[in-house]
């Protein structure tokens, strides 16, 4: 059996360096490579397949197969060996691949029955670029040291594809960061928007896979993972008084910086020819392969603690800080792993539109995005390896589709979208001022959703009628403590001033579930969403409570006062969290504040629960606020975080909207005012769908009032109520076709 020593793997990597330096063009440099492992690794073949598209392998150069079938053989991923390799990342070592799970006979290559195969991944940093493949005729099974160079030289290979080092003809070798990608993801917020790219954090680029002197990377790894853990430990002393949850990750950052295992690793990586920059960016390509992996969010987000912790060392050893003298553009589309709220609002209404390769429809950074109508498409993966800072970029929040450097045709088509949508606002301007009145004369008010102060512009320049629902969670989720009581009166102060004498509905404080506080203990719930959050934090914390209470009421000045308690399951919650506000209420007058000229206490109908209240709720209650986000993942049970299931579901299903129609009628009943909150009253069709069922109030994103406004003024509700009437009694699910129909009709 051959072995190959730590020694020979670092001549292979030498050889390999001398191969690239030559003035070969792409093609010859990748066919000189297969010859050198070939010949180092003593087998008849060493082949290169990189992947031409998503789901296709194509044979780039080959040592021992046909010559004729460079470019030529190409196979599916998960076809074959290859494929296989290529599917699951993993390396598939055997001594006999004839009669090995999944292999394929190419006879175009006019390969022999070679006996051994060793397949190991080409990629970088968790992105898969293609698979190198030694073969040999005799039976053997490849040494750990041999399948360890090979891996080596796959990465080593990556890096250099990266580079451009291989770039001819044919799609597979066409050169990386100039074609034209389409990438597509979840719509997390609507709209569509052409800019240039800003990295959030820009890629590092290792330019020396190969050492020179491994005695000098090593001591350049030691120097630099010293800086890595004094910084780290610098962060602790000053996060000692902070929050807890930050603390927890500086602690698994300063675990990680001290692991004996990972520094043996990357020791042994030079060791064996890497420089240090190749041997940090080794593991962190593995730590991400595992991250794909692994089910357990507790280790998945120890696995994602690894990952930054290796881009901070890798830029301590290029010296590529996240200041690379690049200027922000003036059309920036953000591009990200994942943001926090406060990063965000930081670059504020600057940005274009915001993609993100992880993130949720309801994380932090949604809601900012929403609240101050920024595209933004989350799930959008291979965006960060693909994307580099000043691409053209168009995104499509309407579709979820991301254009990276599109072609002419994509441009004129896209500018004409955008045209078209542009002229929609001018026809929405001219309505601003006119009232949402139907043609069948029925009064739709229109109000819209906030957050954040800078939101509060738009309720003049969208012509809502007042704020259905201010957020007041915001302030909490972009600050790494609980912010001062002094500071939420002078923010709710702020807000009713410049809401002019309008309405403002503040619900209180809605934290859990997907939106955490960052100096909250995580619960580690099994499903957050049906877990402590909202109204049961309230209740549970009714110190929290009642500064917010507090705040509010000081803001408020004598002037009237709106507020609503998210989340309320049972009439019994509602009674409770009320009690809490009479007993402030009772507080502040003995204190001598001014007490609001009106209060109104209402509740958000989230959950099916409350729908079937006793009556007593129904005529305690002063208004309901539908919130058709939660009430509808409750109600079709299925997870709007969950891809696989939350498209299933239609707003206008029939028995969604025979239950929406259930809790009008109740509210008419005893008289309780009643609205619709959430993303369903934003978008028109829906909306008309909702005011039909007899819903008069409709609070939604800014943006969306005018075009919701639009198609209110040119339909009869008591048409839309017949289509649904008739749809119920054909059997069938859902109204949206016939409504569809009715609309083209018009």
């Amino acid at each position: 059996m051959v072995k190959t020593t730590e020694s020979e793997s670092r001549n292979l990597l030498m050889r390999l360096r001398e191969a690239m330096a030559g003035d070969d063009a792409g093609q010859a440099r990748l066919d000189k490579i297969t010859q050198l492992i070939a010949d180092s690794m003593q087998s008849e073949v060493c082949s290169v397949y990189l992947f031409r598209d998503d789901e296709t392998l194509e044979l780039c150069a080959t040592q021992g197969l046909n010559v004729e079938s460079v470019h030529q053989t190409r196979m599916r991923i998960g076809e074959g060996l290859v494929g296989r390799v290529a599917r699951y990342g993993k390396v598939i070592n055997t001594p006999d691949a004839p009669n090995a799970k999944g292999f394929r006979y190419m006879p175009e290559t006019g390969e022999e029955r070679f006996s051994s195969f060793l397949g190991v991944p080409i990629q970088r940093l968790g992105e898969m670029l293609g698979v190198l493949v030694v073969q040999s005729k005799e039976g053997r099974e490849f040494s750990s040291d041999a399948v360890y160079a090979l891996e080596v030289v796959a990465m080593v290979i990556a890096e250099m594809t990266e580079l451009g080092a291989f770039v001819g003809e044919g799609a597979a070798l066409s050169p990386l960061h100039q074609q034209p990608v389409l990438l597509r993801g979840t719509i997390a917020q609507e709209g569509a928007v052409e800019g240039h790219v800003w990295l959030h954090e820009p890629r590092v680029v290792v330019t020396n896979p190969i050492a020179d002197d491994p005695h000098r990377e090593l001591e350049r790894l030691h120097e630099a993972v010293e800086e890595l853990r004094v910084g780290v430990d610098k962060m602790l002393e000053v996060t000692q008084t902070g929050d807890k949850e930050q603390l927890q990750v500086l602690e698994a950052y300063r675990m990680f910086a001290n692991s004996k295992g990972w520094m043996r690793r990357m020791e042994e990586d030079i060791g064996r020819g890497l420089s240090a920059e190749a041997a940090v960016e080794k593991e962190q390509s593995q730590a991400r392969a595992r991250m794909g992996q692994v089910q357990d969010a507790y280790l998945r987000e120890r696995l994602s603690d690894l990952d930054d912790l290796s881009n901070r060392l890798l830029r301590i050893l290029t010296g590529q800080g996240s200041e690379t003298g690049a200027e922000l553009p003036e059309d920036p589309v953000l591009i990200a792993r994942n943001i926090g709220p406060g990063e965000l609002l930081e670059y504020g209404r600057n940005l274009r539109g915001i993609v993100l390769e992880e993130g949720s429809v309801g994380s932090h950074a949604a809601i900012i995005a929403r609240a101050l109508a920024i595209p933004l498409v989350v799930h959008t993966k291979r965006i960060t390896t693909e994307a580099l800072n000043g691409d053209h970029i168009m995104v499509d929040g309407e579709q979820g589709v991301v254009h990276l450097r599109p072609d002419d045709t994509v441009v004129s088509a896209f500018r004409d979208k955008i045209a078209m949508q542009a002229k929609a606002q001018e026809r929405y301007a001219s309505i601003r001022d006119k009232q949402a009145l139907t043609r069948d004369g029925r009064r739709v008010h229109l109000l819209m959703n906030a957050g954040l102060m800078a939101d509060l512009p738009s309720l003049e320049n969208s012509g809502a009628e007042g704020v259905g629902l201010f957020r007041t969670e915001l302030q909490f989720l972009v600050r790494n403590q609980m912010p001062k009581r002094s500071e939420l009166v002078a923010l709710y102060q702020r807000v009713l001033d410049a809401a002019g004498g309008k309405r403002v509905v503040f619900r209180t404080l809605d934290i859990g579930s997907d939106k955490v506080l960052p100096y909250m203990k995580p619960t580690d719930e099994p499903n957050p969403a049906l877990g402590w959050r909202a109204i049961r934090v309230g209740l549970d914390k009714p110190g929290v409570m009642r500064m917010q209470l507090q705040a509010l009421i000081r803001a408020a000045n004598g002037r009237p006062l709106t507020v609503m308690f998210p989340f309320v399951a049972q009439f019994e919650e509602f009674r409770d969290a009320k009690a809490e506000v009479e007993k402030t209420l009772e507080r502040e007058r003995r204190l001598g504040h001014a007490l609001p000229e009106k209060l109104e206490v209402g509740a958000m109908l989230e959950t099916p629960s409350l729908a079937f209240a006793p009556q007593k709720f129904f005529d305690e209650v002063e208004f309901l606020s539908i919130g058709g986000n939660d009430l509808k993942q409750f109600f079709f049970a299925a997870d709007r975080e969950n891809e696989r299931v939350r498209k299933r579901y239609d707003t206008l299903n029939v028995s969604y909207l025979s239950f929406i129609a259930q809790i009008v009628e109740r509210c008419e009943k005893s008289g309780t005012p009643l609205s619709f909150c959430g993303e369903d009253a934003g978008r028109p069709i829906e909306a008309v769908c909702l005011a039909a069922m007899g819903l008069r109030v409709l609070s939604m994103r800014p943006a969306s009032v005018g075009p919701v406004k639009s198609l209110l003024m040119r339909v009869d509700l008591n048409d839309i109520r017949k289509i649904i009437t008739d749809a119920r009694h054909r059997g069938e699910q859902t109204v949206r076709p016939a409504v569809m129909q009715y609309l083209r009709e018009l």
